[in-house]
């Protein structure tokens, strides 16, 4: 044999044996995410790639307690108008570029002043940023914002590279530079999102793993086979009928917790000519429309019982659940007199739109069948998620299953929701009594004193709002015994940091 051709076998040995060592970790999530782009982007699915990819001022811990991920600390003046913070040294985003205080504050006012910020409204009480010194950003706001901090843990929080959202503008999204554990690389849309490991990130020594890899699988049950084959190392939103499967396989484990944020169906009252319809413009009709569900029978046949029932913002966890509004029972006679005390003709057609998983069909499907016994005829209408919050957007639905997967602040569950101007009011409620209070409520100093502000605004939101809360999902993940350092976080997100692959 020649030289040659051994050295040619070895260097395709030496080639093998690299392409070994790189790891990859491999994540199903059940939709695909909308734009990536923290300021633009509104999904969940969103938010566990942008946890990869995007570091934020700070974060939470699985006690809910804020910790410093971009900032070391912040202090707020005596009349809490004014927030100081102080940021990381030696940090740089994926294109190299530093990250500083002109950094921070151009990410912060891109969040308060793009068009179609989706941030505007969680950080609108800020009036001005001032650069301190190289590390240092001051805040100065409208008036006191008991949420910011917790805001600022989320996307409004996330620090994007000056350099590279000047050059892309409203394309940034699809090439974000952030500075997070991992830098984008690429995407096919309804096929994967690829991130690769940053060798800079401020935090190396935490990151284990050198690629990952995020496939969309709408389908639970192929989300689940794919990991039972291998071809997957974790799945988000596993579903509730499959957890005993996951617990008798000893090739997987199950991981759970409980969501910050809720499962509700918001009704269309006053976006374009869909809400024209006795749903919309009728409390009573709404009122009665709530009386023919009955939340627990869903939880039951749907979910074997695992989810919380509840008609609330927040979840019975939360110091803010407000027990003087208890859930209301399923009484169909009721029901049946509401919509004849409204003068309505029965049967009541309503386009229901649904986002295409199997667990939303089932709940749709099961609505159905309860609310036709008191005259409601649901036309349910499956959509694609990130076409239906298009969808939402513009108008077109009479009433929308629609998921928020929480904030740790519950003002990150009802202000964009419910304010006359929310980025998220699809419905359009609107009621200026409730953006009195809610913004009351933002800027109150003591919990005591913000949780009568929200059962002031529940009195008024509840009856008469654009918004049935149903449940708060149990968060169930499944991976493979081979991934190391997995635990569930209270907000649903994916840390990758400290995660290993055997």
């Amino acid at each position: 044999m020649t030289l040659k051709p051994l050295l040619t076998a070895a260097a395709l040995l030496v080639a093998a044996t690299a392409a070994q060592a790189q790891s990859t970790l491999r994540i199903g999530l059940a939709e695909d995410p909308d734009v990536l782009d923290p300021t633009l982007a509104r999904t969940y699915v969103g938010r566990i790639v942008f946890a990869s990819i995007c570091d934020k001022l700070f974060d939470i811990d699985d006690k809910l307690n804020i910790v410093p991920q971009l900032a070391l600390s912040h202090q707020v003046s005596a009349d809490g108008k004014t927030v100081t913070i102080r940021l990381r040294p030696g940090v740089k985003f994926h294109d190299g570029e530093p990250f500083n205080a002109e950094a921070a504050k151009a990410s912060l006012e891109r969040h308060l002043n793009m068009q179609g910020s989706f941030r505007k409204a969680e950080i609108a009480q800020i009036d001005k940023v001032e650069v301190v010194d190289p590390l240092t950003i001051r805040l100065l706001l409208k008036a006191p914002f008991a949420p910011l901090i917790a805001q600022l843990t989320d996307r409004a929080g996330m620090m994007v590279s000056p350099k590279a959202a000047a050059a892309l503008g409203d394309k940034f999204g699809t090439a974000p530079v952030c500075a997070g554990p991992y830098r984008f690389v690429e995407r096919v849309p309804q096929d994967r999102i690829v991130v690769e490991r940053f060798k800079d990130y401020w935090d190396a020594k935490r990151v284990h793993i050198d690629r990952i890899v995020y496939r969309p699988i709408q389908d639970s049950t192929v989300r689940l086979a794919n990991l039972k084959s291998g071809q997957l190392d974790l799945l988000e939103r596993l579903l509730a009928t499959d957890v005993e499967e996951v617990k008798k396989d000893p090739k997987l484990k199950l991981a759970t917790g409980t969501e910050l944020g809720y499962q509700g169906l918001t009704i269309n009252l006053a976006n374009g000519e869909k809400s024209n319809n006795p749903l919309g413009k009728n409390p009573k009709v709404r009122q009665a429309f709530e009386l023919a569900l009955d939340r627990d029978a869903i939880n039951q046949v749907v979910f074997n019982g695992l989810q919380k029932t509840d008609n609330q913002w927040v979840s019975p966890a939360s110091p803010y659940h407000l027990a003087k509004f208890p859930t209301p029972k399923r009484d169909v006679a009721k029901a049946r007199a509401l919509i004849k005390e409204a003068g309505v003709a029965t049967p009541i057609a309503i386009d229901f739109m649904v986002p295409n998983n199997p667990e939303s069909r089932a709940v749709a499907e099961v609505m159905q069948s309860m609310a036709a016994e008191a005259g409601f005829d649901l036309k349910i209408r499956v959509t694609e998620f990130a076409t239906s919050l298009n969808e939402a957007e513009k108008g077109n639905f009479q009433l929308y299953f629609l998921a928020w997967s929480g904030r740790t602040d519950p003002d990150g569950n009802i202000f964009s929701f419910a304010s006359c101007n929310g980025p998220l009011n699809y419905g359009r409620y609107c009621d200026p009594k409730v953006d009195e209070l809610l913004t009351k409520a933002r800027t109150a100093t003591t919990q005591a004193e913000r949780k009568a502000l929200y059962e002031q605004a529940a009195a008024e939101i509840l009856p008469k709002g654009g918004v049935i809360y149903l449940y708060h999902r149990t968060l169930l993940f499944a991976h493979s015994p081979r991934l190391e350092g997995f635990k569930v976080m209270p907000d649903g997100l994916i840390r990758v940091t400290d995660l290993r692959l055997k």
